[in-house]
């Protein structure tokens, strides 16, 4: 079951492209977009980035947080993050346990793959608290970046 409005987001720490651990916590008194996405380096999962990288600078001046999560490794993450001048953290969450505490994965998806990431958006409060929850059952879909930002605001 997806999380929904109103309820503490769950917290956790992954690794980053640096391989350095970065928890939720850190970003406690900025609002946090957190954008799941199913794999690096394939079509829509990339316009879903690029989307939120070339809009950097909107929720820079907001006092928000962009966070990107896969469960892709930490090394292919590193890659797609160069590749793609992605100014916000790439996360990865390659043992599967924050996309299920979200509600953000697949049992199955294509070509067989068991536990990859939803696309979804969440985004939380100062205080961590959901104040936007999008979890997209067709992967080719994205989210809308336009309530996204009007909850940002």
């Amino acid at each position: 079951m997806s999380l929904q409005v109103g309820q503490p987001a769950p917290q956790f720490t992954l690794f980053s492209t640096e391989v350095k651990e970065v928890s939720l916590a850190d970003f406690k008194g900025k609002k946090v977009v957190i954008h799941f996405f199913p794999l690096a380096f394939t079509g829509v999962c990339t316009a879903q980035l690029c989307t939120m990288r070339d809009s950097f600078g909107y929720y820079d001046g907001l006092n928000a947080q962009i966070l990107g999560i896969s469960v892709d490794s930490p090394f292919t993450l590193a890659k797609f993050k160069e590749e793609n001048n992605y100014q916000f953290p790439l996360l990865s969450d390659f043992n599967k346990e924050v996309s299920s505490a979200y509600g953000a994965i697949y049992a199955e998806f294509a070509f067989g793959l068991k536990g990859v990431s939803k696309r979804a958006a969440f985004v939380l409060d100062e205080e961590q608290n959901i104040i936007y929850a999008e979890v997209l059952e067709n992967a080719g879909d994205l989210p809308d970046f336009e309530a996204i930002a009007e909850k940002v605001k």
